[in-house]
């Protein structure tokens, strides 16, 4: 299964790709580092992608996850990752997505379009209702990115998610079924 645009494509994440998105982790560390928790040693190796990797395969069947590598078209060069996550089914019907992009190709339009593709997929494929966000307050980029594919604030959460080490509020955004169609 494939999701695309002219520029970008969306896959599932395979156990083939561990290697590439190793090296995507590591040439941005320090780029990304201000915006997610700390990990251990073990997550920047071979084996720690290919854990994670096996652990979004097994999501992804499962129906609790759906992890995907953002793909130039032109070259088929993984440039990102995107993912709905914490699916919750029931009377709420909710994900939360979260992604992140190559330094190198920010200001392109590539993560709103990955994150379109994404929704498209959270609402036409995985039957979800409702899908939200939390940004710090300070990523305007991403906040940008949220508001260009139809998300609503709706408010803020105070020491919401550890981040590099500290407590950090975060701003909540949200898009339902209602609003993407």
């Amino acid at each position: 299964m494939t999701l695309h645009t002219h520029t970008v494509y969306l896959r599932p994440l395979q156990a083939n790709d561990a290697a590439e998105l190793l090296k995507l982790r590591l040439r941005n560390h320090a780029f990304l580092q201000p915006f997610e928790p700390l990990r251990s040693a073990a997550f920047l190796t071979l084996s720690g992608q290919e854990s994670q990797i096996a652990q979004a395969e097994q999501d992804f069947a499962a129906g609790t996850a759906f992890a995907f590598g953002v793909f130039l078209r032109d070259t088929d060069e993984m440039i990102g990752r995107v993912a709905l996550s914490n699916v919750v089914r029931g009377a709420w019907q909710n994900a939360t997505i979260g992604y992140f992009m190559d330094e190198a190709c920010n200001g392109k339009g590539y993560t709103t379009a990955a994150v379109r593709l994404a929704l498209t997929y959270a609402f036409q494929e995985a039957g979800l209702h409702r899908v939200q966000a939390a940004v710090m307050p300070r990523n305007t980029p991403s906040i940008r990115v949220l508001e260009k594919n139809g998300f609503r604030h709706e408010g803020l959460s105070l020491r919401y998610l550890q981040i590099n080490g500290v407590w950090e509020d975060h701003l909540l955004f949200a898009i339902t079924a209602e609003d993407w169609s």
